[in-house]
């Protein structure tokens, strides 16, 4: 009877262990994923407009085997915050950071790690780079004779949901994306003040187990955790407004991951067919 208790527990402590093991490969693995945004308003120059989105890098060192192909290939690269951590080293944040501007023009945003790692630090690196770094600020993007406004929003600095600044203002014509670092900055917003919206944060979940599923706390995540979702600008307002959050690159607090694959992407945008009437 001893016997048969001691190879049940040590039958579940090795498969506890591969469980273990497989977590952290999935927390090393990348997931590229291509796709296209179909988008009500889009200027027409900006339809096929290449856009390669990555968050949450914490630690992590940038795939550049996988990702080099896309040097000339896409016309921007956006960072939705976390490009660092407490304790990341230096060297690898300048890496990534002097890949991601050999790609393509880059923009930024904070997101809370940054601050934690030391934002004056992180924000030298990127700007040392080139990186346009957005604070609660507008850049308008020009392809032909069309512009469209990027908006930047900045984590709030003492962290929470309320101290989100408010929004620069824009011609009410210009079409506009917003890229945020957490996606529960939309619970601020009394509409939808962007035609895109770009996130992160989430990290999927990071560990997300079978018949348990997410278990965030904060119950918007568990509505809105990571994919594609369409907004209503207001009640009942068409169109809808696309919100992307990924799963981001990196891992926070642990390198695991199960359920919610590490993931980068290269969007394309695209003119919904109403718009080309």
């Amino acid at each position: 009877m001893v016997s048969t208790i001691i190879g049940i527990v040590v039958l579940i402590v090795l498969a506890g262990a591969v469980f273990l093991a497989l977590m952290v490969v999935k927390a090393f693995a990348t997931d590229i994923i291509a796709e296209e945004i179909t988008l009500s308003g889009l200027p027409p120059a900006f339809d096929g407009f290449r856009i390669l989105l990555i968050t949450d890098i914490h630690r992590r060192r940038l795939p550049q085997a996988k990702l080099s192909h896309l040097k000339g290939n896409v016309d921007a690269v956006f960072l939705g915050g976390d490009m660092s951590e407490k304790g990341n080293p230096l060297t690898r944040l300048i890496a990534n950071m002097a890949f991601a501007a050999s790609l393509a023009p880059v923009y930024a945003v904070h997101g809370n790690h940054d601050y934690k790692a030391g934002i004056t630090l992180v924000d030298n690196v990127l700007r040392g780079y080139g990186i346009d770094l957005l604070q609660d600020e507008n850049r308008v993007l020009r392809r032909g004779s069309d512009q469209l406004a990027l908006t930047g929003v900045d984590f709030p600095r003492t962290g929470g949901t309320k101290a989100y600044a408010p929004l620069p203002g824009l011609p009410a014509d210009l079409f506009r994306i917003i890229l945020v670092h957490d996606p529960l900055w939309l619970s601020t917003q009394d509409t939808v003040p962007a035609d895109l919206i770009l996130a992160g944060h989430t990290h999927g979940g990071q560990v997300v187990l079978p018949l348990l599923g997410r278990r965030h706390v904060e119950p918007f995540y568990r509505e809105y955790s990571a994919g594609t979702y369409f907004i209503p600008r207001t009640e009942g307002a068409e169109p809808s407004v696309p919100l992307l959050i990924s799963r981001g690159y990196g891992t926070s607090h642990l390198p695991l991951r199960w359920g919610s694959p590490a993931e980068l992407h290269v969007l394309t945008l695209r003119r919904s067919a109403e718009s080309t009437r």
